[in-house]
């Protein structure tokens, strides 16, 4: 009888297989940390002089895979290091925006942005000694003017959310080197598709990736990219430093629902245009608003802007209030309730009980959100169930 060789602990991971042949789909990689070689081979990736990963809330090849594909769509300048990816869009904006600012900073930016965007600059930010000085986006002579005092960055949204008002972009990025300071946008609801901040000026540029970039409402993430790579670390270290780590899985999900985004924005765009002439043909419906149609107070703005790419969001009002927008969404029961955007399917939204209701009645007032305000994802099924969809529930609140 020989002696048995003792068995190799459970608790040690094999080698990785060796193979000459590579993977067609992206492999998820979940491991939290990598190993080096030794301590030099660790200190030569951290100074830069080679590439690898240590620990998954700085990086992890899966969210570098998905920052590389977005870095394309949006064209991010070269030497600039690439994108970063988020858990989520607001930990990208969170990033940028405590990631690069200080005490005694003052910021510039439009009043219709995302409400989670606003809540963090009128709630957040001036705990910390820092001033933002609102002004309507489509207004380029409140931007000259609020660019008369030096502001450490200016951020703007092309399309704001849930409003759909065009920005003035070529204002705003004047506003930002009269004024000295850094030129962010958020391109969720425009998209690369529809509008590239880099080629018209832009320092940095972000995304809630779990919107239409990603596209089916199983991933949350954001990205955010800068011009230079001297921004782009400082976006690493708050990033690290937040905690607002990308996860593997969604990452992955993200790079697979990525390579069909071409395809989901141009149907779910003419879509759009088509639902959006439809309900202004319905008499429950008190104003239709789409920056393609003519009616649209920033129509001709948006023409020069984003060239015909009017995007894949409508928005309207309904005769009456609070009552007739239960009665809607009730009646559209085919249709999900759900306060996202950019999914396959079309989704509804009442910003005054989701994304906005964090703003007083009056500020809701004031950007034209009424009680009968919704918000519509447009997705990609065919245009004539939408319609018969849409106006059987228009129907549905006028009886109310």
């Amino acid at each position: 009888m020989t002696d048995a060789l003792p068995p190799r602990s459970l608790a040690r991971r094999p080698a990785a297989p060796s193979t000459v042949t590579r993977p067609v789909a992206s492999p998820i990689q979940p491991s939290v940390v990598w190993r080096a070689e030794d301590a030099d081979a660790l200190d030569a990736q951290y100074e830069g002089r080679t590439e690898g990963f240590a620990y998954a809330r700085e990086s992890h090849p899966n969210a570098v895979a998905l920052a590389r594909q977005i870095d394309a769509l949006e064209g991010t300048p070269e030497g600039s290091g690439g994108g970063l990816c988020f858990g989520s869009g607001m930990g990208a904006v969170s990033a940028v925006l405590l990631g690069l600012l200080k005490s005694g900073d003052r910021v510039i930016a439009s009043s219709q942005l995302y409400g989670r965007s606003l809540r963090l600059m009128t709630q957040d930010l001036p705990r910390f000694g820092i001033e933002i000085a609102f002004v309507d986006p489509t207004d380029g002579a409140a931007w000259r003017k609020a660019a008369e005092t030096p502001a450490a960055m200016v951020f703007a949204e092309v399309v704001s959310n849930p409003t759909l008002r065009v920005a003035d972009m070529d204002a705003a990025r004047d506003a930002a080197t009269a004024c000295g300071g850094l030129l962010v946008v958020d391109n969720t609801f425009t998209t690369p598709r529809g509008w590239r901040p880099f080629d018209h000026g832009a320092d940095i540029v972000i995304h809630s990736v779990t919107k239409m970039l990603a596209g089916h409402s199983d991933a949350t993430l954001g990205w955010a990219a800068a011009r230079t790579p001297e921004i782009r670390a400082a976006l690493a270290a708050a990033q690290g430093s937040i905690g607002a780590t990308a996860s593997p899985f969604d990452c992955w999900l993200a790079e697979r629902g990525l390579a069909t985004f071409a395809l989901r924005y141009d149907r779910a765009e003419a879509n759009a245009a088509a639902l959006a002439d439809h309900l202004a043909t319905l008499p429950g419906v008190e104003a239709a608003i789409y920056p393609g149609r003519a009616d649209h107070p920033d129509h001709n703005r948006a023409g020069d802007l984003l060239q015909g790419r009017n995007g894949t969001m409508v928005a309207f009002r309904l005769k009456g209030g609070r009552a007739q927008a239960n009665a809607f969404i009730r009646a559209a029961a085919d249709l999900p309730f759900a306060p996202s955007l950019g999914d396959v399917q079309t989704l509804l939204s009442h910003p005054p009980s989701s994304s906005h209701r964090a703003l007083t009645p009056e500020g809701r007032a004031a950007l034209g959100i009424t009680e009968g305000f919704i918000r519509v994802s447009v997705g990609v099924e065919e245009i004539e169930t939408l319609k018969a969809e849409f106006s059987e529930a228009v129907a549905a609140a006028a009886k109310v």
